[in-house]
């Protein structure tokens, strides 16, 4: 070791720490801000728009927290929400991963999933992204299924080749709207390989609408019940359905 060395390892002994304290993000003097409903409306605005100018994933995740709570009036709150939207844009592909984590804990993911929209390359991107988010679910009970929900809803508005496999499980979750959605993300695929685990829906499922759903999902596609399932299918049916000899479903006028 020369002497130079000597001489930084001492300065270093008397307590510079200047190594050891990485500086700060830029975001996070306006982070908590930026994300406080009791704020002044000015100070808070200010604190977006500084967040929105950075346009980096930090600055990102900061933004997203103004997603966290609505304020009155409504045109004050919506027009911070569509501020903390663009400027998130403004991050790009840096926007993702704070997106992610966004998710695992929001109570609702509208406008996540109107960020990623916009983000990814793509419907497929976008598709995937959502599947990614979705699998974090399971189908048991919980006392706030929202986001899962909204997921679900999404996917009706898609195809995919991995949303089948993706959404299959949720025709047996607790929750009946989960189930209703899931009915139809998979009908929305228009894909035969579905019609077994369908059949095997309407056959346990004692939700009338979610039936109702799979019967107009059936008829709109023109999907035959395999011989071995229609007596079952049959004495399951919600009431102005019926199959007929050919095993087609039909919904009575």
């Amino acid at each position: 070791m020369g002497l130079f060395d000597l001489f930084k390892s001492s300065k270093r002994g008397k307590g510079d720490t200047s190594e050891e304290k990485p500086k700060a993000s830029p975001a996070a003097k306006w982070a908590n801000v930026a994300a406080d409903k009791r704020a002044q409306n000015y100070d808070r605005q200010e604190a977006i728009a500084a967040l929105a100018a950075m346009g980096t994933g930090d600055a990102a995740s900061a933004l997203l927290r103004r997603f966290t709570f609505h304020m009155d009036p409504s045109i004050t709150d919506q027009e911070e929400k569509d501020a903390a939207f663009n400027g998130i844009l403004r991050a790009g592909r840096e926007a993702i991963e704070p997106v992610r984590a966004f998710v695992t804990k929001a109570e609702s993911l509208a406008w996540p999933m109107k960020v990623m929209k916009e983000i990814t390359s793509g419907e497929e991107e976008l598709v995937e992204e959502l599947l990614l988010w979705l699998s974090k679910w399971d189908t048991e009970y919980s006392k706030f299924v929202d986001p899962k929900i909204q997921l679900l809803v999404a996917l009706e508005e898609h195809k995919g080749p991995n949303i089948r496999a993706a959404v299959e499980r949720f025709l047996l979750d607790v929750n009946e709207s989960a189930r209703f959605h899931a009915v139809g993300a998979m009908l929305a695929q228009g894909d035969p390989e579905a019609i077994p685990s369908l059949l095997d829906c309407l056959v346990d499922e004692e939700s009338v609408r979610v039936k109702h759903r799979l019967v107009d999902g059936f008829v709109t596609h023109g999907w035959t019940v395999p011989e071995e399932k229609r007596e079952a299918v049959r004495k399951a049916l919600p009431s102005g359905a019926t199959i007929d000899a050919s095993g087609q479903m039909r919904k009575r006028a």
